[in-house]
């Protein structure tokens, strides 16, 4: 919400002379903090992640009990397609359920702004002051904040419950990049397997696999500012034990079987 910017109002702080209008605009730029806890750029990362753990742990371990390379691929089409549905359902569900307590408690501060303004406008000031705030300048930077009702329950909504009402997340968004990604990541492990089959399509899926693993270990460190080579190797780590378990249980009840 863009608002016209009043006369300038000036208080003194411990930094020097400076501006309540200043401070309304700083707390109107949520654009200058990443919200890591919105939908999308989420679910897109870790659902591209959990769909190549997951297919080349079951291609794996499918394929280690040697059924043939048609039931390889009818398994591990089944699993891109399961989990690519059940990663978009979850997603959707639990994005849902956040928002919708987000925007409960938003609610409750909103009643309470309304039914009780003196003693909201006192508790904000004492998070100031506790901040080191000089509490003059905190009673005026809360009177200026209380003048507007939006402001108002945007500062409580950020200061007491750490909520930004401007990015409450998507399910639609995070349940369409969950799914996707996770397809996408699914991929990679069963790729192989369309075109050829045993011992070949084993290793250039275990090739393609760690390949992709080190790649989205990279993004996650980009997203999480990370240091790289320890995300790619966490990644690749987690990834080749998952797939090496399943393996060896498959080549056991196959074995086992045969």
């Amino acid at each position: 919400m863009v608002r016209p910017a009043p006369c300038a109002r000036f208080v003194r702080t411990p930094a020097g002379l400076t501006t309540l209008n200043r401070m309304e605009e700083a707390l109107n730029q949520p654009h200058q903090h990443r919200d890591v806890r919105g939908g999308g750029a989420r679910a897109a990362v870790f659902g591209l992640s959990d769909g190549l753990v997951t297919n080349i742990s079951l291609v794996l371990g499918v394929a280690g009990a040697n059924p043939g390379g048609q039931i390889v691929r009818l398994v591990g089409i089944a699993g891109l397609v399961a989990g690519a549905f059940s990663m978009a359902a979850g997603e959707y569900l639990s994005m849902t359920a956040q928002r919708e307590l987000m925007q409960r408690e938003l609610d409750v501060e909103r009643q309470s702004l309304t039914q009780s303004p003196e003693g909201e406008a006192n508790e904000l000031r004492g998070m100031y002051v506790k901040r080191g705030i000089d509490p003059s300048v905190a009673r005026d930077m809360v009177h200026e904040v209380m003048q507007d009702p939006e402001l108002a329950l945007e500062t409580h909504a950020r200061e007491e419950l750490g909520i930004n009402p401007e990015h409450l997340g998507s399910p639609v968004q995070a349940a369409l990049s969950s799914f996707f990604t996770f397809a996408v990541g699914a991929f990679i492990p069963l790729l192989p397997w369309l075109f050829t089959k045993g011992n070949g399509a084993i290793a250039t899926s275990v090739g393609l696999s760690a390949a992709a693993a080190i790649a989205v270990g990279f993004v996650l460190a980009a997203f999480t500012r990370r240091p790289m080579l320890r995300s790619a190797f966490r990644q690749l780590t987690i990834t080749a034990l998952a797939a090496a378990v399943t393996y060896g249980v498959g080549r056991g009840i196959g074995t086992g079987l045969s």
